[in-house]
């Protein structure tokens, strides 16, 4: 069996560049057939799957945060709509918050995701697909779409170069709360359900969190053919100062300002003001209109531990 590991080396602010000679000795410790690139520009990773998975190589592994992944995701999935469906996605998180593949079920240290790597235990996962924004033709994207407040840190926390993880969206997400606090009125279609309201942040999720470690959707799971969905309303500073806290430990269901579904297709409308929102940590837009969001059930295989 033939794994292309895709490395991003500015992934982690460098830190995937770092570990290169480790994740290879590693992979030499298994016996894996393994050939390792390293991307070059933005979208070069989604190049290097979709060659990938013309030539019927049987996983594709990002070594990367989620960006990266992503753009190996959506490389995937054009393989795929061209009849290309033999290829596997494999994660190895060296980037920034890691929330897309530990929404995938891939937590644990280097060495122990190169172990499961290895032992091949495989699932076939949900994929979500955004249409809007930046992406009239659509983007497709494994852990989550979020609409708002948290669209906004991940825009702060990209500009903070001296800290990576969960630390530098809480400094990111400190500083937004000062600087994003206007929120849209927004309409949201979902099931059989239609909201209007001003909304802070909307977050429709295939996997878990997002931030490194803000539990969006404690409870979601990535191939239950349905998303969850957070809605948050628009509370004032220091409420949100008070609401951050439950988000990390996954506990916000209980406050009044949020509201939960579950769907498998949500239009978010902007009534008033924009919705600034990003996929899997990566921008979708800033001022846009109109985001649809629908899930492709059981659409690729991940090498997982879930």
């Amino acid at each position: 069996m033939k794994y292309l590991i895709i490395v991003n080396p500015t992934s982690g602010r460098g830190h995937a560049r770092k570990v290169i000679p480790q994740i290879e000795t590693l992979l030499r410790s298994h016996n894996l057939d393994y050939e390792l690139v390293l991307t070059e520009r933005p979208w070069h990773a989604a190049e290097l799957t979709e060659q990938a998975a013309r030539e019927r190589i049987d996983v594709v592994v990002t070594a990367s945060g989620d960006g990266t992944a992503n753009e190996s995701l959506n490389g995937l999935m054009k393989a795929r709509q061209a009849g290309f469906n033999h290829t596997a996605m494999g994660l190895l998180p060296v980037g920034t918050g890691n929330d897309f593949a530990y929404g995938m079920g891939v937590r644990g240290s280097l060495e122990e995701n190169i172990a499961l790597l290895a032992k091949n235990t495989r699932r076939w996962m949900d994929i979500g697909k955004v249409t809007g924004g930046d992406y009239p033709e659509g983007r497709y994207f494994g852990n989550g779409v979020g609409v708002g407040f948290d669209a906004y840190v991940g825009f702060v926390a990209a500009d903070i170069r001296w800290m990576r993880g969960l630390l530098a969206y809480l400094i990111a997400a400190l500083e937004t709360i000062f600087i994003y606090f206007k929120a849209p009125t927004v309409r949201i279609e979902y099931e059989d359900r239609k909201l209007e309201q001003d909304a802070l942040m909307v977050s429709i999720m295939n996997g878990q969190r997002m931030g490194g470690g803000f539990f969006m959707a404690p409870d979601g799971l990535p191939y239950d053919n349905m998303f969850d969905l957070c809605i948050a309303g628009a509370p004032g500073k220091f409420r949100i100062l008070q609401l951050l806290p439950t988000f990390m430990q996954g506990t916000q269901a209980t406050q009044p300002e949020i509201t939960t579904g579950r769907a498998r297709k949500v239009i978010v409308t902007a009534l008033k003001g924009t919705l600034p929102a990003h996929c899997d940590g990566e921008t979708l837009c800033k001022e846009g209109q109109s985001l649809t969001i629908e899930l492709v059930p059981h659409a690729l295989e991940f090498i997982t531990a879930l």
